[in-house]
């Protein structure tokens, strides 16, 4: 296994727990593993996956976390296909056949696929050799994003009954690991457990009231990297104009961005050509920066699960780090009331699935994949519908595999030709460069003469070899001479409509599980508000605690521990050292831990001191230096 983990990861050692778990897959063992964000879970499939012949199916709930796993597996050589939203039937079945005769290693999909006859009678007939279930937590209605479809994946027993399942998950309390190991009916799994602890994050509570001037603070003591997460786009755009305009450099990112705008943006800061990234939770996936020194949520985060997963974003290489949450009175009463007034009830849900349907003017009894760009605040405009509960509603169809709602901002293109065929071969008689694209588009679409066709541009981009900026150029160019008449719409959307309009039946059919998700919500945002206000309890015990996790000591540099050691702090002898050694060079923490012959947690409680009087500050290559 280390000979594979080599050649396409280069890497030459496995992280905590990645050897044994790999070990139990290639055993055959079903297994059940919880690595926290961080703990490099594909890691734990991807390997044996490529140690045995076939192909690994892999079902995850998360489209963008696909293509990101593919996109990854094609830059080492290793063939990967996904079954994303927006997929025409054509298009899947050449997907399928190159996976059963194309030597394909691994195949993603979402578990609503598995719910379509036709593909769950291919997939029996591909030569697997392991099921990964990404995500596993949305198997268990305790899990903080269930998905009923999920609950079909167990089906698969019945015909891969030699075939290891594997369960991977970042967040899972004790409750909800038992109940996917009930769900996906694992047999006598192997179960491995990273603990959740991450002794290098200092996680502050700041109640002061005037964030930016705080953020400003955090951001200038310490230059590192950083995320600073918020709760809508336009918070993200907000908050990184005003760091920009007190130099401190900023990006942003969101849902609504093209995905040229995310790499972009997402490169600014990968590169460290800007420190900070402010995003919304849609930012996160795949991303492994080690030097990331700050995280600061700027709102009150609905759960622990996903807090505890952001903030692990940060300090991946061990090296001190601040998670700071901002929660002022105002903030909570906020959160509170704001958190309520979001819930859905079955009314309201019922009319946001009932006006999209009008939306799009799919008849009752119609509508099954169906695909349609979608741009949400036109839809809330006209129904005149609250944002953030519409948007909560869509979720939730989305989650109960209604509908699939892909966030990913878009360009509808729509093409018509105005002048006859024989007129369009000349055309490309003298412009010769521009064949491959409109050969596409009319094979694709071979009423484009007729009537107006929506244009699949990525599809086109995919057959044709040209990039989607020179099928948008030559389209362009078309329309400026009066071959085509085009229309360009930008939406934030796609939704694809997964069964048939029935209205009430299918309401119905999801609402005993919307109230139990209400339920689930009101118990998490509680847990989060006890988190926050819990003034005598460790921090890092109290998160543990809520993972099923007993730690006995304290962590000693959370809000809680500094405030309690304010007056008792440990002798500065340690402090001393530390600035006697960076004052003949620049170190990292873990050469100043190994000089010193000081504990991980002498080390982290020094350096945060040190940090915060000033004394020292951390260069961008993560090394601490004296200030001179």
């Amino acid at each position: 296994m280390f000979e594979i983990l080599k050649k396409y990861w280069n890497y030459t050692a496995f992280r905590e727990l990645q050897e044994a778990i790999i070990q139990s897959v290639l055993d055959g063992n079903d297994t059940f593993a919880l690595l926290p964000t961080g703990g490099g879970k594909s890691i734990c499939y991807q390997v044996p996956a490529m140690m045995k012949p076939g192909i690994c199916l892999v079902i995850s709930p998360l489209i963008a976390l696909m293509k990101d796993q593919v996109a990854q597996l094609e830059k080492r050589n290793i063939k990967a296909i996904a079954l994303t939203g927006g997929i025409h039937e054509n298009e899947i079945i050449d997907l399928l056949d190159n996976c059963q005769f194309g030597n394909y290693k691994f195949l993603y999909l979402s578990p609503e696929r598995l719910q379509t006859q036709w593909i769950l009678d291919r997939i029996k007939n591909l030569p697997l050799n392991l099921i990964a279930i990404d995500e596993a937590h949305c198997v268990s209605q305790w899990g903080h994003d269930f998905r009923p479809a999920y609950l079909k994946i167990a089906e698969l027993k019945t015909y891969f009954t030699q075939i290891p399942f594997i369960a991977l998950t970042a967040t899972a309390t004790q409750r909800v690991e038992t109940d996917v190991i009930t769900q996906l009916q694992l047999k006598n799994p192997a179960i491995f457990k990273k603990s959740f602890a991450r002794d290098n994050i200092s996680l502050i509570i700041n109640s002061q009231e005037d964030k930016r001037y705080e953020t400003e603070l955090i951001l200038k003591q310490n230059t590192a990297p950083a995320i600073v997460y918020v709760t809508n786009r336009k918070s993200s755009i907000d908050i990184a104009k005003n760091l920009n305009q007190i130099n401190i450099s900023a990006t942003y990112y969101h849902g609504g961005l093209s995905m040229k705008e995310k790499e972009k943006h997402m490169n600014l800061w990968l590169e460290n050509k800007v420190q900070v990234m402010v995003a919304t939770n849609a930012f996160g996936m795949g991303i492994d920066k080690p030097d990331v020194a700050n995280v600061i949520h700027y709102q009150i985060p609905q759960n622990l699960e996903n807090y505890y997963q952001e903030a692990g974003r940060g300090g991946r290489n061990d090296s001190p780090t601040t998670a700071t949450l901002f929660a002022t009175p105002n903030d909570i009463i906020h959160a509170e009331a704001q958190f309520l007034s979001n819930l859905i009830d079955r009314p309201f849900l019922e009319k946001v699935y009932t006006k999209l349907c009008s939306f799009f003017q799919i008849a009752y009894g119609e509508g099954i994949n169906e695909q349609f760009l979608f741009n949400f605040n036109l839809f809330c405009t006209k129904y005149q519908l609250p944002t953030l509960k519409t948007f909560n509603a869509l979720q939730f169809l989305d989650r109960q595999g209604i509908i699939t709602m892909i966030q990913e901002f878009s360009e509808k293109t729509i093409v018509q030709f105005i002048i006859s065929s024989k007129e369009v071969i000349r055309y490309v008689s003298l412009n010769t460069t521009d064949e491959p694209v409109i050969a596409e588009i009319l094979r694709s679409y071979p009423g484009i003469y007729e009537m107006p066709a929506n244009i699949n541009i990525p599809l086109i981009s995919r057959k044709s070899k040209k990039t989607e900026d020179e099928i948008v150029a030559i389209l362009k160019k078309m329309a400026s001479r009066e071959i085509i008449e085009l229309t360009l719409k930008n939406n934030d959307s796609q939704i694809i409509f997964n069964e048939i309009r029935e209205d009430d039946k299918t309401i119905n059919r999801v609402s005993k599980f919307l109230e139990s998700q209400n339920q689930l919500k009101k118990h998490q945002l509680k847990s989060v508000l006890y988190y926050i206000q819990e003034k005598e309890t460790c921090k890092s015990k109290l998160l543990l605690r809520y993972f099923g996790e007993t730690k006995t000591e304290d962590c000693k540099i959370c809000s809680v521990c500094l405030q309690k050691n304010n007056s008792s702090k440990q002798p500065k002898s340690v402090e001393y050292l530390i600035i006697t050694l960076l004052q003949n060079e620049d170190c990292d923490s873990r050469k100043i831990q190994k000089t010193l012959q000081l504990s991980k947690d002498e080390t982290i409680f020094a350096l945060q001191n040190l940090l915060e009087n000033k004394t020292i500050f951390l260069k961008p290559n993560n090394t601490y230096s004296i200030k001179k």
